[in-house]
């Protein structure tokens, strides 16, 4: 048994390795840190979203945000809109945002929204973001601070670009020690703890902790730990994806939300970067086959992006299994990422929880080892916690769907309802959602979240009365949708605008505070 945890191992690169290694790195500068990553190994992911976390993220490990924009052809996000998902029909759009509605009493602004503005949108109603996110406007001004904007906001970006600029600043910046190799074999000490890899050109790679980032391989907590793999397919259906990059024209709009749109067995992403679009359809393999999805996509495509060349498009087949560890930490091991488990990417949870698990782990690292199962303990039931809301917020998306095909019938049936979101229904019937359903801290998809897809979808507004103060609020929403309206610039010229100037800026030094 080791006493003090001094030295840090992670497997695998991409988004997940390399995140992990600058928030471990940036959070806890004592501790050695070395990546191991097989060479030639690609980036799964062709175009990615982040929630508003990764601001603080990337100011915590240090990067500047004109920096981050430029170097990952990223753009702003702010929120999910969602299109088709009720009946299929043309007017069948709603919009999730990032920023929350006023605090107040909800039932009484829903009243507020039934009697004095039933023609608006409960978005539109509750928050400026909308408006925003309607003309396609940028979430803040270039005067301000990095990571300060006028309305709450995450990030488009290309996720082969993002891992390979968190891995230039983990290495030149933070101290992160790189070895390329792949991992052959893994040795243990005598308590049954990870010691050592062996790595294919002969080395041996001791650590005191590891962090398993190999992606859906899960060499660590998966081959060698043993941890059982929980599939959560009977909720979740979707399991496969056709994944495609098609070039935008200079100067044509960049829409500030990843836009999900139905279809007769999944939904298809489409989120906009500067210089292209990333789209992809996702289906289940139990309701469709790929010639079907890929005609799905291409007549996406087709209807989106009339300029697009459909005959140059070859799209990407990815398969995926729908779940999650039993445990995320074993012994001195712990799953971030693929590894810890998988869920569609409807909601854009896959980066999150990268984020929030080694956040939790700097907050609690193990500074001795005799600490090590005490911590896994709390952990494993936080993340356990975690995938289960992750799992009913997506499963909220279907369940209040009208659509009559036969994956949506089948999406609806109760069986496949997990109780916990049937109770919460049920509940919310006579009250809408509120932080007692949702206490803990850092919820990834906390009441108003819930709000937005509830009443987005049409479900029943309880009973209440609207009051001055209600009234007041969706005023003042109102007031501020038309003043941001004639102060924000459009995604376009902010991020075109972006571009010479953050080729010219200096690289920040290690250790640098961002301002």
């Amino acid at each position: 048994m080791i006493g003090s945890v001094k030295q840090v191992v992670i497997v695998g690169g991409g988004t997940a390795g390399w995140l992990s290694a600058c928030l471990l790195a940036a959070r806890r500068p004592e501790l050695a840190i070395t990546l191991v990553e097989a060479p030639d190994i690609p980036t799964i992911g062709v175009g990615e979203g982040t929630w508003p976390t990764m601001r603080e993220t990337l100011s915590t490990i240090g990067i500047p945000e004109a920096e981050f924009l430029a170097e990952c052809d990223a753009s702003f996000k702010q929120g999910s809109r969602f299109d088709g998902w009720v009946d299929g029909s043309a007017q069948d759009s709603y919009l999730h945002p990032f920023t929350p509605p006023p605090p107040g009493d909800m039932a009484a602004m829903l009243q507020a929204w039934h009697t004095q503005a039933p023609e608006l949108s409960f978005a539109a109603l509750v928050t400026p973001q909308a408006a925003a996110c309607e003309d396609n406007l940028a979430p803040r001004q270039r005067a301000m601070p990095d990571y300060a904007g006028a309305l709450n906001y995450g990030y488009h970006l290309d996720a082969g670009k993002f891992a390979a600029l968190l891995k230039r600043h983990a290495t030149t910046r933070l101290g992160v020690t790189h070895v390329s190799a792949q991992v052959i074999a893994i040795a243990d000490d005598e308590a049954g703890n990870i010691a050592s890899l062996r790595l294919l050109d002969g080395r041996e790679i001791a650590g005191h902790f590891f962090i398993d980032c190999s992606g859906l391989a899960a060499i660590l907590i998966g081959d060698h730990c043993g941890v059982p793999w929980v599939d959560r397919s009977d909720v979740s259906f979707n399991d496969s994806a056709l994944a495609v990059q098609v070039p935008v024209e200079p100067g044509s709009p960049i829409a500030s939300q990843t836009i999900g749109t139905a279809h007769e067995a999944g939904w298809i992403w489409d989120i906009a970067l500067p210089t292209r679009c990333g789209i992809g359809c996702v289906f289940s393999s139990r309701f469709m086959d790929d010639a079907r999805a890929e005609d799905v996509l291409r007549n996406y495509i087709a209807a989106r992006l009339p300029s697009a060349d459909l005959q140059t498009l070859r799209p990407r087949k990815l398969t995926f299994s729908t779940g999650h560890r039993e445990r995320f930490w074993q012994g001195n091991c712990l799953a971030v990422g693929l590894s810890a488990g998988f869920i569609e990417p409807l909601e854009a949870s896959a980066i999150v929880t990268i984020e929030l698990s080694i956040k939790a782990l700097a907050e609690n690292f193990p500074r001795r080892s005799d600490t090590l199962g005490l911590l896994a303990g709390r952990f494993n039931e936080l993340f356990r916690y975690r995938w289960d809301r992750i799992v009913e917020f997506l499963k909220l998306h279907y369940v209040l769907s009208r659509r009559p095909e036969p994956y949506w019938l089948a999406q609806r049936d109760p069986a496949t309802v997990p109780a916990r979101l049937a109770e919460c229904l049920e509940l919310w019937r006579d009250q809408p959602p509120s932080a007692w359903d949702f206490p803990r801290m850092d919820e990834l998809f906390c009441a108003a979240s819930q709000q937005y897809v509830l009443y987005g979808m049409g479900f029943p507004v309880p009973g209440g009365a609207a009051d001055a103060t209600a009234t007041q609020a969706l005023a003042e929403v109102r007031q501020r949708s038309r003043a941001l309206a004639a102060a924000l610039p459009s995604n376009r010229t902010y991020l075109d605008a972006l571009r010479p100037v953050a080729a010219a800026a200096p690289i920040a030094m290690h250790g640098a505070a961002v301002k």
